[in-house]
């Protein structure tokens, strides 16, 4: 997982892609972080991603380094019930404090991926797990 995390610090953004039905559907992310042996990512349960993630947990995350190396990191969202990852997240980046707080009732939502793959793969040649 270490190498996943490490790809996605370098990075910065990262894409996040999922389905609205039989529509794909892609954005920019960047709140995540690796704890408990997992990358855990965050998404607001106000957001039509949230529902989507609901309907069809099937995803891809990929983003790309300066060096055209990029990322394509595939499995199903698993969300997370223990409020400790929101809460790392939240003190990673204090700004979503203002967004996510009991005074606009929005929660950031937490989920990992399972029976993932992860690729490294560079401009021209064939990839390299991570996993």
């Amino acid at each position: 997982m270490s190498k996943v995390n490490d790809f996605l610090n370098e990075c910065g953004i990262f894409y996040l892609a999922t389905c609205n039905g039989n529509e794909p559907r892609v954005r920019p992310l960047g709140a995540h972080l690796e704890m408990d042996g997992k990358i855990i990512f965050g998404v607001g349960d106000f957001k039509e991603v949230y529902r989507e993630l609901l309907k069809n947990p099937s995803v891809q995350i990929v983003s790309t380094k300066s060096d055209g190396h990029w990322l394509r990191y595939t499995g199903t969202a698993v969300f997370e019930s223990d409020e400790k990852y929101a809460a790392a997240i939240l003190d990673m980046i204090p700004s979503l404090k203002d967004i996510y707080n009991e005074k606009t009732g929005y929660k950031m939502m937490c989920f990992h991926l399972e029976n993932a793959t992860a690729y490294d793969i560079p401009v021209m040649g064939n990839g390299e797990s991570l996993l």
